[in-house]
């Protein structure tokens, strides 16, 4: 019988607590993730270093970060906003509608949206809650979920420039 990597059994993501609890439930629940990453997998599937070709590219995780930063900044300002590339006839329209992309326009929204978001981040105490799809979440939690957003998808951002030009770091 071949080995494989144990299951996991990953607690969820906390939705309420103080910064102790916050950060503690979100650093169980990304080294769960990673680990969760390698359930089930053979030693040297463990081993191989390629990556499958996704829809992944870097304009089009600025493109996600940039819905994100947006989705951030009207939980704190009560505003309603569209997202500018995701639909619901295309879910992922941030990733997928990149090859008529006006690149120039999009590096500039995430810039504009960023600014948004900062200028935002102090109209409501973090301990604030709100309701999403039936689960109450404070906005210290969803500030952290950004937060791990970037993470992963920075991640992301290394391979792909690796394997574009072979810069690495930073």
């Amino acid at each position: 019988m071949t080995w494989t990597a144990p299951a996991v059994d990953r607690k969820p993501e906390p939705a309420l607590g103080d910064e102790r609890a916050v950060l503690a439930g979100w650093l169980d629940y990304h080294r769960d993730t990673l680990l969760l990453k390698c359930s089930g997998l053979t030693e040297e599937q463990l081993k191989t270093n390629s990556v499958p070709v996704t829809n992944l590219t870097l304009l089009g995780l600025v493109r996600h970060m940039t819905e994100l930063e947006r989705w951030l900044r009207t939980l704190f300002t009560g505003e309603t906003a569209e997202d500018p590339y995701s639909t619901e006839e295309s879910p992922d329209g941030a990733f997928d509608d990149v090859a008529a992309a006006d690149v120039t326009a999009d590096l500039d929204l995430f810039r504009q949206e960023v600014e948004l978001t900062r200028k935002a981040f102090s109209l409501r105490d973090l301990g604030d809650t709100y309701e999403d799809e039936g689960e109450v979440l404070n906005l210290r939690t969803t500030v952290v979920h950004i937060l791990e957003e970037y993470a992963r998808h920075n991640g992301h951002a290394d391979l792909i420039r690796q394997t574009i030009d072979g810069a690495t770091g930073a």
